[in-house]
């Protein structure tokens, strides 16, 4: 089973594109490539493969089965989600404009705000829930608009089918790049609703176990493709074949675990929800959430990230101590529960009057909802606000 017109469904196809049984032995994974280079035949002659910073048959099986995820033609692997991002803002040149969101991950706003500005890339930020703040925003120069969906950590949603009709009024057109972590593809797929390039931290629930650092790209332009080829080899923010191998392992299961992850977290935020220790939850399965209708739209479900409102810095911290299924730790996606304080943990970058804005409090927590037993759960959440 070779061609991917034989995989119908997402879980057929994460299981079996890229990772058809081997031609040489059999094997029914992918072998890991655990290899620096290639021995030539002669000078000019080879069989496709030279030095593994350009070429790894474990990570070109990765890139192949998550380019199919997320409904591309060609994906690109990097050694974490950041690496990833940077490769992406590689395809602009100084004097470019990036219409980005005004929430977003700490690193991300960092690595825009700190660095690539530095390079001569302009930025600017705007409510990306709001469509005429976003064309408003759009200058001339804009070749890029840059969103998270749901945004982390206040849950908002993008509606990307409307961004993406704007994305043509810049002079020459913008890319439309999505982080689509948070709900993986599993519950979305941007590049079907108008995006031009897809981004992942792979560590989080591609990878789904904590034990791996990796990011990757998707796109289904071959233009944008060509580029980011180049660059994934001229500017080396490769993986390891090891990361990739993880990956091809850990995406099999995706499907059913994401199913579990947001099972309990709809019980977890309509439980949250009713507490009278939690002022405000955070989740777009909820119908409270402002955006609950879009998401009913262009997701499949609602993902497993909520984000809670504690009141107080000191309520927080207790509530973070007092966890004992929940772990206290940066990152999330796996199949243990986190909690995590994005103020002093993600989002320290972010100036303290944006935080301020967008909600980003000294009370809110994240929780990055697991697939333990959901009873356990539950009674963890409530003995820490007890």
């Amino acid at each position: 089973m070779s061609n991917q017109a034989h995989y119908k469904g997402f879980a057929t196809t994460a299981i079996h594109k890229g990772q058809e049984p081997d031609p040489l032995t059999g094997a029914v994974t992918v072998p890991l490539y655990q290899t620096s280079t290639y021995a030539q035949e002669g000078i000019g002659q080879h069989k496709g493969f030279e030095y593994a910073r350009t070429h790894n048959l474990t990570r070109s099986k990765w890139e192949e089965n998550f380019a199919a995820l997320e409904q591309g033609t060609h994906g690109f692997a990097f050694a974490s989600g950041l690496a990833a991002i940077d490769t992406v803002m590689k395809l602009l040149s100084a004097g470019d404009h990036v219409l980005a969101a005004e929430d977003m991950y700490g690193g991300t706003f960092r690595l825009f705000d700190k660095i690539l500005r530095r390079f001569g890339v302009e930025f600017s930020y705007v409510d990306m829930t709001n469509l005429d703040a976003v064309k408003a925003a759009i200058k001339p120069n804009t070749k890029m608009l840059y969103t998270e969906t749901p945004t982390n950590p206040m849950m908002m949603l993008t509606d990307l089918r409307g961004v993406a009709a704007l994305k043509n009024t810049a002079q020459g057109a913008a890319m439309l790049v999505v982080d689509n972590t948070f709900a993986s593809p599993y519950f979305q797929q941007p590049l079907t609703l108008g995006a031009d390039i897809v981004l992942h931290s792979a560590t989080k629930y591609l990878g789904g176990h904590s034990d791996l650092v990796s990011g990757i790209v998707a796109t289904n332009r071959a233009d944008i493709a060509e580029q980011l080829k180049f660059l994934q080899n001229a500017a080396g923010a490769v993986p390891g074949p090891f990361e990739c191998w993880l990956c091809l392992r850990s995406v099999k299961t995706l499907a059913v675990r994401m199913k579990q992850h947001e099972e309990n977290a709809m019980k977890i935020a309509e439980f949250c929800a009713a507490h009278k220790g939690i002022q405000k939850v955070y989740y777009p399965g909820l119908k409270s959430h402002p955006q609950h209708e879009l998401a009913t739209k262009q997701m499949r479900g609602f993902g497993a990230m909520i984000s809670i409102e504690l009141g107080s810095l000191e309520q927080a911290q207790q509530f973070a101590k007092k966890v004992r299924v929940f772990t206290l730790a940066e990152s999330l996606g796996g199949v243990e529960s986190l909690v995590c304080h994005p103020v002093s943990m993600t989002h320290g970058s972010v100036p303290k009057e944006t935080r301020d804005r967008l909600g980003v409090t000294d009370g809110l927590v994240r929780l990055s909802v697991g697939i333990e037993d959901i009873e356990d759960l539950l009674q963890d959440i409530e003995q820490a606000l007890s």
